[in-house]
């Protein structure tokens, strides 16, 4: 697990860095901050995105064994599950806070 953490974090450094030598045939047009938002803005979801999917993995199963054994603790469980899933809408908001600035 943690050799696949530092591939995909050699990978993000090595595309971020490979990012900022691009030449454009318009400069007007593109700059280089407006470049920079976008891959702000899709590691800031990107990331959130994947660490609550990993999360709701976890949580999701311990949760369905806790309600096969005591079903009335289904109400905690689901409340669980929701704060996981704010994570996630964390990610998004940040994602429309960079893209707005």
């Amino acid at each position: 697990m943690k050799s696949i953490v530092m591939l995909l974090l050699a990978a993000a450094v090595i595309s971020i860095l490979g990012s900022t030598g691009v030449a454009f045939a318009q400069e007007d047009s593109a700059s280089s901050g407006d470049s920079m938002k976008l891959v702000g803005a899709g590691l800031a979801f990107g990331i959130a995105a994947g660490g609550a999917g990993i999360g709701l993995g976890q949580v999701g199963a311990a949760g369905l064994a806790v309600i096969s054994e005591n079903p009335a603790l289904q109400s905690k469980v689901f409340i669980f599950v929701g704060m996981v899933e704010s994570i996630a809408i964390y990610g998004i908001v940040m994602m429309f806070i960079i893209l707005g600035q």
